[in-house]
């Protein structure tokens, strides 16, 4: 496990939870790509652990460290007792979902609906960091439906503050709980960068990471240069996942050399024969994989073998071997014709 100023290291970079993509076999893959930048679960709810039982979502394996644990909830007890889980199935953080803007988490009375009530996070936060020893955090939004955001944000931050929070991800959008489906939460309120930064500016001791419309490396290279303390990266990060995380432990962390999605590729084949060994599917690893060539030569017709042919009954490395192969072909042709 790493200790908690490890992982306030790696969260100068981080990838964001993401519901349905950031699983174990996505976060094994992004592990190989970069050694320090820090991955998050998808949410789990805990009730799902507590009351559930449902200790299997916490099933990772040890390479990905540094990797947090996101929780959705709203009771501090309940949170409490699913953060012990999750510290002792090994997480190096533990996470507050306050962002999520979804139908079924608005149900639950917890993801970004909470914003509306910063004395109950503040209270659930408490009770999570009196149950573990790793760092409990917060991703939150700037604020939700008619909230001020210049009004709001200082006053919940502050209330984290005081629970004792020392490290926040801030979505620099606001939710809109009534109007907007999750997807178009994603991109229609407008960005605030200039919000975050402020906030930075009225609490420099908290940690503050910026979420949201960053989809490149060198736009989170300007963030950290204009004094953020670190950046969190969502569907680039899984949609190009090269373009990402290859180059992130050379230039965000200065430590390390360059990956290319090639070797990627390579080094996941013994993790995919372990997965088929223990009764796994091949299209449940590879289909975090399709995105590995994205922008560069043969990018179509990886996508194109690996999709076609990883349902298929049997389908296993020789597949993923040989989409490997027809993507490097066609990337050799390409520079051939580039050269001519």
């Amino acid at each position: 496990m790493y200790l908690n100023s490890s992982v306030k290291s790696a969260a100068r970079l981080s990838v964001a939870p993401m519901m349905d993509w950031t699983d174990r076999h996505c976060r094994y893959m992004h592990r190989l790509m970069s050694a320090h930048t820090l991955l998050y679960t998808e949410m789990v709810t805990s009730p799902a652990l507590v009351r559930g039982h449902a200790l299997h979502l916490l099933d990772h394996h040890r390479s990905e460290h540094p990797v947090a644990l996101q929780l959705g909830g709203s009771d501090p007890d309940e949170l409490a007792e699913a953060a012990r889980l999750g510290e002792q199935a090994g997480y190096d953080e533990i996470n507050l979902n306050v962002g999520c803007p979804s139908d079924r988490v608005q149900s639950g009375a917890f993801g970004a609906v909470l914003m509306k009530d910063p004395a109950l996070v503040a209270r659930c936060v408490a009770a999570m960091r009196r149950a573990v020893a790793v760092e409990v955090t917060v991703k939150c939004r700037i604020g939700v439906d008619d909230q001020n955001p210049e009004e709001v944000l200082p006053e919940f931050l502050s209330r984290l503050v005081g629970a004792g929070i020392e490290r926040v991800t801030v979505h620099a959008r606001k939710a809109w709980l009534d109007g907007l489906s999750p997807k178009e939460n994603r991109d229609i309120p407008p960005l605030d960068y200039p919000l975050v930064h402020k906030m930075k500016e009225l609490f420099p001791n908290l940690h503050i990471s910026l979420n949201g419309g960053i989809t490149t490396l060198e736009a989170a290279e300007a963030a950290l240069d204009n004094g953020i303390d670190g950046v969190m990266i969502g569907r680039a990060a899984y949609h190009q996942p090269s373009d990402i995380l290859c180059q992130a432990d050379r230039r965000i962390f200065g430590d390390g050399k360059d990956t290319t999605p090639e070797a990627i590729v390579g080094l996941m084949l013994p993790y995919i024969e372990a997965h088929l060994d223990g009764g796994g599917k091949l299209s449940q690893v590879t289909r975090h994989m399709l995105g590995l060539f994205a922008g560069r030569p043969g990018a179509r017709i990886w996508r194109r073998v690996l999709s076609e042919g990883a349902h298929h009954t049997g389908a296993g490395t020789a597949l993923v071997s040989e989409a490997l192969n027809r993507t490097m072909e066609q990337s050799v042709l390409a520079s051939q014709s580039r050269a001519v």
